[in-house]
């Protein structure tokens, strides 16, 4: 527990740090500036795969996959390759809900921040469910196997354009909720106008994301519980992934239409884990294998969406 405590805090920092110190003054998100960070997280989260080879080669966190020190490094770096991957799914969603609701660039920071919290707690939640269930119902890899395969599918032939989160029902039922107004007062969350405290589509855009990040979590979670079903290595790989998620928006938003082929690239990857949980019990991939296939899977689809041309129809999101 000393190791989960310590990895919590070292996150709450960083959250801190960022809010308080290096954002406390709204301002929009530079390209210069995101790449920097989006950097940064990479480096640090990949860096943080020697830290799993010292815990498990010490011993000093519960092992109880049994998994040796290169096992928990490798199963580690492929778990956290899945969770970055589908983590730019989560941009497009979020561009179109910024745009939507016409957030204003140097407050889209903040949402985000707030969102990331909401996000760690529900993934802690979920991750932990997920590895009972395993745990405790061996043939629930079976369905988590079919659902990652429905999903392909589902994003297969599912069209970005048919997203808007304003005929959305979370956006109709938080009308039924509370009043919701279009204008904003800065980074304030709720106005008061006319004696009536209402919502501002800050608040609204927050909470559609983070009710879109559960469903995105959905996926990413059984994704990664097919590489591995140690909580710490599930918990670490997946929080740092989402830690680099705002930078990574900042930094690909603007070249969306870059990367239109891209989304062929998690159709694959989503297949292939689905694939591997349902013959789990039959055939063994090996963790390079797996790692090869997800990198070179992104790596495919950034590659045929920089040099291939666009025909105004390509991709899964435009």
């Amino acid at each position: 527990m000393l190791v989960w405590g310590i990895f919590i805090a070292f996150i709450i920092f960083f959250l801190i740090v960022d809010l308080g110190v290096i954002n406390r003054n709204p301002h929009e998100i530079k390209t210069k500036e995101a790449a920097f960070w989006t950097s940064f997280w990479v480096l640090l989260a990949l860096g943080f795969s020697g830290i799993i080879y010292w815990l498990f080669s010490e011993g000093m966190v519960e092992n109880p996959t049994n998994l040796t020190a290169n096992q928990a490094v490798l199963k580690y770096i492929t778990g956290y390759f899945i969770e970055l991957s589908l983590s730019i799914d989560n941009v497009f969603v979020i561009a179109v809900i910024f745009s939507s609701f016409s957030i204003p660039k140097k407050y889209q920071h903040e949402v985000l921040f707030w969102g990331i919290m909401g996000a760690i707690v529900f993934r802690a939640l979920m991750i932990l469910f997920g590895v009972a269930l395993i745990n405790k119902f061996d043939w629930i890899i079976y369905v988590f196997g079919v659902f990652l395969l429905f999903t392909a599918y589902r994003m297969l032939v599912h069209k970005e354009a048919e997203f808007d989160p304003k005929k959305s029902t979370v956006f109709k039922f938080m009308k039924k909720l509370f009043p919701i107004t279009n204008k904003m007062d800065g980074d304030k969350f709720f106005i008061r106008r006319m004696g009536i405290k209402a919502a501002t589509p800050l608040f609204i855009a927050l909470i559609i994301i983070e009710l879109t990040d559960i469903l995105f979590a959905l996926d990413s979670i059984p994704a990664i519980l097919a590489i591995t079903s140690d909580p710490f290595i599930v918990f670490s790989s997946n929080i740092l992934a989402i830690m680099g998620l705002r930078s990574m928006y900042f930094l690909i938003s603007r070249m969306l239409d870059k990367f239109r082929y891209i989304n062929y690239s998690l159709v694959i990857i989503l297949a292939f884990v689905g694939i591997k949980m349902l013959l789990s019990d039959f055939v063994h991939f090996p963790e390079l294998l797996s790692l090869g296939i997800i990198v070179f899977s992104l790596i495919g689809g950034i590659v045929a969406s920089l040099l291939l041309p666009s025909s105004g129809t390509s991709g899964l999101k435009e």
